[in-house]
Protein backbone atom coordinates (compact mmCIF):
# COMPACT_ATOMS: atom_id res chain seq x y z
CA UNK A 1 0.00 0.00 0.00
CA UNK A 2 1.40 3.38 -1.01
CA UNK A 3 2.10 6.05 1.59
CA UNK A 4 -0.01 9.19 1.33
CA UNK A 5 1.51 12.38 -0.08
CA UNK A 6 -0.17 15.78 -0.22
CA UNK A 7 0.94 18.33 -2.79
CA UNK A 8 -0.36 21.86 -2.28
CA UNK A 9 0.00 24.55 -4.92
CA UNK A 10 -0.36 28.13 -3.70
CA UNK A 11 -1.09 30.88 -6.21
CA UNK A 12 0.44 34.31 -6.58
CA UNK A 13 -2.56 36.17 -5.18
CA UNK A 14 -2.26 34.27 -1.90
CA UNK A 15 1.50 34.84 -1.81
CA UNK A 16 0.70 38.56 -2.00
CA UNK A 17 -1.80 38.46 0.90
CA UNK A 18 0.12 38.01 4.14
CA UNK A 19 -2.95 37.06 6.21
CA UNK A 20 -4.05 34.33 3.80
CA UNK A 21 -0.49 33.15 3.33
CA UNK A 22 0.16 32.90 7.08
CA UNK A 23 -2.96 30.79 7.53
CA UNK A 24 -2.11 28.57 4.56
CA UNK A 25 1.39 27.93 5.86
CA UNK A 26 0.01 27.03 9.31
CA UNK A 27 -2.53 24.68 7.73
CA UNK A 28 0.10 23.20 5.42
CA UNK A 29 2.42 22.64 8.37
CA UNK A 30 -0.40 20.79 10.17
CA UNK A 31 -0.90 18.32 7.31
CA UNK A 32 0.27 14.96 8.58
CA UNK A 33 2.81 12.90 6.72
CA UNK A 34 4.64 13.58 3.50
CA UNK A 35 4.03 16.80 1.61
CA UNK A 36 5.26 19.15 -1.09
CA UNK A 37 4.53 22.85 -1.61
CA UNK A 38 4.48 24.36 -5.11
CA UNK A 39 4.18 28.12 -5.47
CA UNK A 40 3.45 30.76 -8.05
CA UNK A 41 4.29 34.41 -7.74
CA UNK A 42 3.05 35.96 -10.95
CA UNK A 43 1.61 39.07 -9.34
CA UNK A 44 4.91 39.88 -7.64
CA UNK A 45 6.70 39.31 -10.95
CA UNK A 46 4.28 41.62 -12.75
CA UNK A 47 4.78 44.34 -10.14
CA UNK A 48 8.56 44.05 -10.30
CA UNK A 49 8.49 44.10 -14.09
CA UNK A 50 6.40 47.27 -14.00
CA UNK A 51 8.91 48.92 -11.64
CA UNK A 52 11.67 48.00 -14.10
CA UNK A 53 9.72 49.28 -17.12
CA UNK A 54 9.17 45.81 -18.57
CA UNK A 55 5.79 45.17 -20.18
CA UNK A 56 3.82 42.07 -19.13
CA UNK A 57 2.01 40.14 -21.87
CA UNK A 58 -0.45 37.33 -21.13
CA UNK A 59 -2.25 35.01 -23.56
CA UNK A 60 -4.92 32.61 -22.23
CA UNK A 61 -3.55 32.94 -18.71
CA UNK A 62 0.04 32.21 -19.80
CA UNK A 63 2.89 34.70 -19.47
CA UNK A 64 4.96 35.63 -22.52
CA UNK A 65 8.57 35.45 -21.30
CA UNK A 66 11.21 37.40 -23.23
CA UNK A 67 14.81 37.70 -22.03
CA UNK A 68 14.07 40.65 -19.71
CA UNK A 69 11.00 38.97 -18.20
CA UNK A 70 12.99 35.76 -17.68
CA UNK A 71 15.41 37.68 -15.45
CA UNK A 72 12.49 39.06 -13.44
CA UNK A 73 10.73 35.72 -12.91
CA UNK A 74 14.01 33.99 -12.03
CA UNK A 75 14.68 36.60 -9.34
CA UNK A 76 11.13 36.64 -7.98
CA UNK A 77 10.19 32.96 -8.22
CA UNK A 78 13.52 31.32 -7.50
CA UNK A 79 14.68 33.93 -5.01
CA UNK A 80 12.28 36.24 -3.20
CA UNK A 81 9.13 34.12 -3.09
CA UNK A 82 10.77 30.71 -2.74
CA UNK A 83 13.17 31.61 0.04
CA UNK A 84 10.58 33.58 2.02
CA UNK A 85 8.29 30.53 1.94
CA UNK A 86 11.12 28.25 3.03
CA UNK A 87 11.99 30.54 5.94
CA UNK A 88 8.37 30.78 7.07
CA UNK A 89 7.90 27.03 6.90
CA UNK A 90 11.00 26.57 9.05
CA UNK A 91 9.33 28.93 11.53
CA UNK A 92 6.32 26.57 11.50
CA UNK A 93 8.45 23.50 12.18
CA UNK A 94 8.64 22.19 8.61
CA UNK A 95 12.10 21.28 7.35
CA UNK A 96 11.67 22.83 3.89
CA UNK A 97 14.06 22.94 0.95
CA UNK A 98 13.54 25.39 -1.90
CA UNK A 99 14.00 24.01 -5.41
CA UNK A 100 13.82 25.17 -9.00
CA UNK A 101 13.72 22.53 -11.70
CA UNK A 102 17.47 22.97 -12.23
CA UNK A 103 18.30 22.06 -8.62
CA UNK A 104 19.26 18.37 -8.46
CA UNK A 105 17.86 18.16 -12.01
CA UNK A 106 14.37 17.65 -10.56
CA UNK A 107 12.42 19.06 -13.54
CA UNK A 108 13.74 19.20 -17.07
CA UNK A 109 11.79 20.81 -19.88
CA UNK A 110 12.13 22.07 -23.43
CA UNK A 111 11.44 25.52 -24.80
CA UNK A 112 7.86 25.70 -25.98
CA UNK A 113 7.56 25.71 -29.78
CA UNK A 114 5.28 28.15 -31.57
CA UNK A 115 1.73 27.42 -30.49
CA UNK A 116 -1.13 28.67 -32.69
CA UNK A 117 1.32 31.19 -34.09
CA UNK A 118 2.25 32.49 -30.62
CA UNK A 119 5.89 32.64 -29.48
CA UNK A 120 5.82 32.30 -25.69
CA UNK A 121 9.55 33.02 -25.45
CA UNK A 122 11.54 31.37 -22.66
CA UNK A 123 8.71 29.16 -21.47
CA UNK A 124 9.28 25.50 -20.66
CA UNK A 125 7.07 22.49 -21.34
CA UNK A 126 7.92 19.72 -18.86
CA UNK A 127 9.63 16.59 -20.17
CA UNK A 128 10.70 14.81 -17.00
CA UNK A 129 10.29 15.02 -13.23
CA UNK A 130 12.92 13.17 -11.18
CA UNK A 131 10.47 11.37 -8.91
CA UNK A 132 13.16 9.18 -7.33
CA UNK A 133 15.23 12.22 -6.32
CA UNK A 134 12.18 13.95 -4.85
CA UNK A 135 11.20 10.70 -3.15
CA UNK A 136 14.63 10.43 -1.49
CA UNK A 137 14.29 13.99 -0.17
CA UNK A 138 10.77 13.37 1.10
CA UNK A 139 11.77 10.11 2.80
CA UNK A 140 14.63 11.99 4.49
CA UNK A 141 12.02 14.19 6.19
CA UNK A 142 12.49 17.16 3.86
CA UNK A 143 9.55 19.09 2.38
CA UNK A 144 10.34 20.35 -1.14
CA UNK A 145 9.16 23.88 -1.92
CA UNK A 146 9.10 24.11 -5.69
CA UNK A 147 9.39 27.31 -7.73
CA UNK A 148 7.81 27.55 -11.22
CA UNK A 149 11.17 27.44 -13.03
CA UNK A 150 12.64 24.51 -14.96
CA UNK A 151 15.74 23.97 -17.09
CA UNK A 152 16.50 22.46 -20.47
CA UNK A 153 19.71 20.59 -19.61
CA UNK A 154 21.67 22.99 -21.81
CA UNK A 155 22.19 25.75 -19.30
CA UNK A 156 18.94 27.64 -19.76
CA UNK A 157 16.32 28.46 -17.13
CA UNK A 158 12.73 28.38 -18.44
CA UNK A 159 9.60 29.92 -16.97
CA UNK A 160 7.01 27.19 -16.39
CA UNK A 161 3.41 27.54 -15.26
CA UNK A 162 3.16 26.73 -11.53
CA UNK A 163 -0.01 24.67 -12.00
CA UNK A 164 1.90 22.60 -14.55
CA UNK A 165 4.76 22.13 -12.08
CA UNK A 166 2.24 20.94 -9.48
CA UNK A 167 0.40 18.55 -11.79
CA UNK A 168 3.54 17.11 -13.41
CA UNK A 169 5.13 16.61 -9.98
CA UNK A 170 1.96 14.94 -8.72
CA UNK A 171 1.83 12.65 -11.77
CA UNK A 172 5.47 11.64 -11.33
CA UNK A 173 5.19 11.04 -7.59
CA UNK A 174 1.98 9.02 -8.07
CA UNK A 175 4.31 6.20 -9.15
CA UNK A 176 5.47 5.84 -5.56
CA UNK A 177 2.81 7.59 -3.42
CA UNK A 178 -0.95 7.86 -3.04
CA UNK A 179 -1.12 11.53 -4.10
CA UNK A 180 -3.70 14.19 -3.31
CA UNK A 181 -3.10 17.41 -5.25
CA UNK A 182 -4.64 20.61 -3.91
CA UNK A 183 -4.69 23.83 -5.92
CA UNK A 184 -5.25 26.61 -3.38
CA UNK A 185 -6.08 30.16 -4.35
CA UNK A 186 -8.21 33.16 -3.33
CA UNK A 187 -11.65 31.64 -4.12
CA UNK A 188 -13.60 28.81 -2.48
CA UNK A 189 -13.37 26.72 -5.64
CA UNK A 190 -14.30 26.93 -9.30
CA UNK A 191 -17.25 29.33 -9.48
CA UNK A 192 -20.23 29.12 -11.83
CA UNK A 193 -20.70 32.88 -11.32
CA UNK A 194 -17.47 34.86 -10.79
CA UNK A 195 -19.44 37.55 -8.94
CA UNK A 196 -20.84 35.06 -6.42
CA UNK A 197 -18.19 33.56 -4.12
CA UNK A 198 -20.68 30.94 -2.93
CA UNK A 199 -21.39 29.52 -6.42
CA UNK A 200 -18.82 26.75 -6.08
CA UNK A 201 -19.09 23.94 -8.63
CA UNK A 202 -18.65 20.81 -6.43
CA UNK A 203 -17.43 18.39 -9.13
CA UNK A 204 -16.00 18.86 -12.64
CA UNK A 205 -15.49 15.99 -15.09
CA UNK A 206 -13.91 16.25 -18.55
CA UNK A 207 -17.38 16.52 -20.09
CA UNK A 208 -18.36 19.26 -17.64
CA UNK A 209 -15.17 21.14 -18.46
CA UNK A 210 -15.81 21.14 -22.20
CA UNK A 211 -19.31 22.47 -21.60
CA UNK A 212 -18.18 25.18 -19.16
CA UNK A 213 -15.37 26.19 -21.50
CA UNK A 214 -17.74 26.45 -24.47
CA UNK A 215 -20.30 28.60 -22.65
CA UNK A 216 -17.69 30.85 -21.01
CA UNK A 217 -18.37 29.75 -17.41
CA UNK A 218 -14.67 28.84 -17.16
CA UNK A 219 -12.12 31.10 -18.86
CA UNK A 220 -8.75 32.84 -18.50
CA UNK A 221 -6.26 31.44 -16.01
CA UNK A 222 -8.74 28.83 -14.75
CA UNK A 223 -8.52 27.01 -18.11
CA UNK A 224 -4.91 25.76 -17.74
CA UNK A 225 -5.54 25.04 -14.03
CA UNK A 226 -8.37 22.61 -14.78
CA UNK A 227 -6.56 21.15 -17.81
CA UNK A 228 -3.62 20.35 -15.53
CA UNK A 229 -5.94 18.91 -12.88
CA UNK A 230 -7.69 16.63 -15.38
CA UNK A 231 -4.34 15.47 -16.77
CA UNK A 232 -3.17 14.64 -13.26
CA UNK A 233 -6.24 12.54 -12.43
CA UNK A 234 -5.98 10.78 -15.77
CA UNK A 235 -2.33 9.92 -14.98
CA UNK A 236 -3.02 8.26 -11.63
CA UNK A 237 -3.23 11.08 -9.05
CA UNK A 238 -5.87 9.94 -6.54
CA UNK A 239 -7.63 13.24 -6.04
CA UNK A 240 -7.38 16.84 -7.25
CA UNK A 241 -9.09 19.66 -5.37
CA UNK A 242 -9.33 23.36 -6.23
CA UNK A 243 -10.11 25.32 -3.08
CA UNK A 244 -9.63 28.37 -0.88
CA UNK A 245 -6.13 28.85 0.50
CA UNK A 246 -7.51 28.68 4.05
CA UNK A 247 -9.41 25.42 3.38
CA UNK A 248 -6.76 22.90 2.32
CA UNK A 249 -8.16 20.09 4.49
CA UNK A 250 -9.41 18.11 1.48
CA UNK A 251 -13.08 18.61 2.44
CA UNK A 252 -13.87 21.84 0.63
CA UNK A 253 -13.78 23.28 -2.87
CA UNK A 254 -14.17 21.75 -6.33
CA UNK A 255 -13.14 18.12 -6.85
CA UNK A 256 -11.81 17.23 -10.30
CA UNK A 257 -12.78 13.70 -11.35
CA UNK A 258 -12.87 11.61 -14.49
CA UNK A 259 -16.55 10.70 -13.94
CA UNK A 260 -19.39 11.62 -11.58
CA UNK A 261 -20.00 9.13 -8.76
Amino acid sequence: MKEKLTIVKVGGAVVEDDLQLSQLLKDFSAIEGRKVLVHGGGRKATKMAERLGIETQMINGRRITDADMLEVVTMIYGGLVNKNLVARLQENGVNALGLTGADANVIRSHKRPLKNGVDYGFVGDVEDVAHETLGHLIEAGITPVMAPLTHDGMGHILNTNADTIASETAKALARIYDVTLIFSFEKKGVLSNPDDDESVIPVITPEDFERYKADGTISGGMLPKIENALNAVDAGVSKVIITLATAIDGKHGTVIKTVHD
